[in-house]
């Protein structure tokens, strides 16, 4: 089964099962595995509805859940019903995807008039808060980074100090297009601010069910730490020096 629906339902069964409704409670006693485990899946379940623009209404979608465990007959054909949620998301994201869109058209319009703030043809921009005396990375050379990003409301999503550990990755693949541009202008050890369009990050779909929105430009604040050299195998380089 698909780990997101499968978060679904069991969000879902969550929301059915629980004894009392209140629709604005942000806190629940977690005092056991099953407690724990149940916020999760909710908080999981509602982060991809904000993602999508959806605000259900919790009281409906809890009745209807009710509904279905005490066997009532169905509202319609589970077909229609299929289709018609589904048509309904599309609108939902399409709408969301619209007004973001011009949030970040207008943020970053503004954004580039600011001292310091410089924008490429590409339309990234970037404010460098330091500058390091290391090399610049070209596409092929793999890194290191620490980095902060946000949405356009200052809100974190992600966070390499947070998980505890630098990112690596190599600079021409496996990353978004804005990440890919940036890199390959900063010199090892500098920090910067870098504004990504939407076209350089998620674009239309966002990351789907995930924290970032269809649409949505992103800041990032990234510290290129390091060029990774791969290590040398010592015994290929030994055989390599005796040729």
């Amino acid at each position: 089964m698909n780990t997101k629906f499968f978060i679904l339902i069991l969000s879902i069964v969550t929301l059915a099962t629980a004894s009392c409704c209140n629709y604005t409670q942000t806190q629940a006693s977690l005092k056991n595995d099953t407690d724990t485990v149940s916020f999760y899946l909710g908080y999981n379940f509602g982060e991809q509805l904000r993602s999508m623009g959806i605000q259900p209404n919790l009281q409906a979608y809890v009745a209807g859940i009710n509904a279905a465990l005490q066997k009532k007959e169905a509202p319609a054909d589970p077909q229609a019903m299929g289709m018609y949620m589904n048509t309904y998301g599309q609108k939902a994201v399409a709408a969301k995807g619209e007004k973001t869109k011009k949030e970040g058209e207008d943020f970053l319009a503004a954004n580039g008039k600011k001292t310091g703030v410089t924008t490429t043809a590409s339309g990234l921009q970037y404010k460098v808060e330091s500058t390091g005396d290391g090399p610049i990375p070209t596409a092929t050379d793999r890194v290191k980074v620490h980095y902060k990003g946000t949405h356009l409301d200052g809100s974190e999503f992600d966070s390499s100090r947070t998980r505890g550990e630098p990112f690596e990755f190599e600079v021409g693949s496996g990353v978004i297009p804005g990440w890919s541009e940036a890199i390959q202008l900063m010199p090892v050890g500098s920090k910067w601010t870098i504004y990504i369009p939407a076209s350089l990050a998620y674009g239309e779909r966002g990351t789907y069910g995930g924290p970032i929105g269809p649409n949505e430009a992103l800041i990032f604040e990234v510290e290129l730490m390091e060029i990774v050299v791969p290590a040398v195998n010592e015994n290929e380089g030994e055989h390599d020096h005796a040729h």
